[in-house]
């Protein structure tokens, strides 16, 4: 755990994110240019802006994230995997997928495990298509507000069996968004194994630092300025 956060400390887990419906081409260059300016993990956008953020951000060091089945997760997986080797293709190199939560409600953890196999293989196919020898991270957005706390589980088990980085929290358009409760839960269940993605409500800097203080490893965020502009250099 780091004590001492400084903003570029900060800025490097936290995924700076524009995922409105609205948003413009110079709306996402600004994103782009800001995630320079300040440091930022990745940016993450929607998958009609990843070629464009990905000549953006070229030599920057800087990942492009895109979301995939998104908000719902209710796409068919042939179609989410047909997107992420799109995404990857293009040159996002990390994907933020919604399980099937339907197929997690009705208890068929199969057909979740299945859901996020498909996207992980197909992404990895789109990066090598795309002449990429670097991984593409799959993040599992489990949409915590509408799972007990068993499915909570089986739903990390699932991403660890179905070769996924890491899990996420939420998608900021369910009911809820991440919990310190919700972190830690997700860490007693998946351990070492998988990295934590708190998102969904995180808009302080008092807010993120609890999340990495309970467990994530990464933050996303559309308040991303302001919660680093909370810390000296």
């Amino acid at each position: 755990m780091q004590k001492e956060w400084t903003k570029a400390t900060l800025a490097k887990t936290i995924d700076h994110t524009l995922l409105k419906a609205i948003a413009t081409e110079r709306s996402v260059r600004e994103l782009c240019a800001e995630a320079r300016q300040y440091g930022f993990a990745s940016v993450c956008v929607n998958p009609a802006w990843v070629e464009l953020c990905a000549k953006e951000l070229s030599g920057s060091g800087i990942l492009v994230c895109t979301v995939i089945g998104f908000p719902l997760g209710a796409n068919a997986s042939e179609t989410k995997a047909a997107e992420a080797r799109l995404a990857a293709s293009q040159g996002a190199r990390e994907l933020d997928m919604v399980i099937n939560l339907g197929a997690a409600k009705d208890g068929d953890w199969k057909a979740v495990e299945e859901d996020i196999r498909g996207v992980v293989k197909a992404g990895g196919e789109g990066a090598a298509h795309g002449g990429a020898s670097s991984e593409v991270a799959v993040k599992v957005i489990i949409e915590t507000c509408y799972l007990s706390e068993s499915e909570k589980v089986k739903a990390c088990e699932a991403a660890a069996r179905g070769g996924a980085r890491f899990v996420k929290t939420s998608t900021g358009f369910g009911t809820g968004g991440a919990s310190v409760e919700d972190v830690r839960l997700i860490r007693k269940a998946v351990g070492d194994k998988l990295q934590i993605k708190a998102s969904g409500g995180i808009r302080s800097y008092h807010d993120a630092i609890m999340m990495l203080d309970a467990g994530a490893d990464r933050i996303g965020a559309s308040s991303s300025i302001a919660i680093v502009s909370e810390l000296p250099e």
